[in-house]
């Protein structure tokens, strides 16, 4: 979906889809360049990282293997709950392999940073962390990211991946949501 669609729930559009496009080319490109060599497993984590997995795999030109999980500590609602889920656990086991987690989006880091407790005790050769978005402003946990997309203000924010209650996951880029949405 086109941005332009539904441009009345926005306050302002902070990347369109070529922006998205072109900085998935270039991580996946140092991406290669860092395992080049190396077996690597994606693991997504759902739902918000669909997109971006499928467009960073694409924008890659070596192999790499892929799984998802799916953890949440979000509602419906614009904040987070404080509480963690495993709601889907890895169909693969990751001891001795090279693991890349593909995030949407890191605002807290709460539930990231319980994400890789729980795979760290898994025994990978090594863990590391791609994110597309990333609001620094609002990290309360130190999680320590390897690959960031693009740093974003804390604002609530929907697009590629990202939803409120379920909606705009599916738009071609990031915008602002305007408060009149969720309010």
């Amino acid at each position: 979906m086109d941005l332009e669609h539904v441009s009345d729930d926005f306050t302002r559009v902070l990347y369109t889809e070529a922006d998205i496009e072109r900085r998935l080319q270039e991580l996946g490109a140092q991406i290669d360049q860092d395992y080049d060599g190396k077996e690597l497993l994606l693991i997504g984590v759902l739902n918000g990282a669909v997109m971006v997995m499928a467009d960073l795999s694409r924008a890659m030109n070596s192999h790499c293997h892929m799984d998802w999980m799916a953890i949440s500590s979000y509602g419906s609602g614009t904040k987070s709950s404080g509480v963690v889920r495993i709601l889907k656990d890895l169909n693969t086991d990751i001891s001795e392999r090279h693991v890349l987690v593909v995030e949407d989006i890191i605002d807290t880091g709460l539930t990231l940073s319980y994400l890789l407790s729980n795979l760290a005790s898994r025994g990978p050769a090594s863990l590391e962390i791609m994110t597309m978005f990333r609001k620094p402003e609002a990290l309360e946990n130190r999680v320590d990211v390897r690959y960031v997309g693009f740093d974003i203000p804390n604002e609530f924010v929907v697009g590629y991946g990202l939803d409120f209650g379920g909606r705009y996951r599916n738009l071609k880029g990031v915008a602002t949501l305007a408060p009149h949405v969720y309010s």
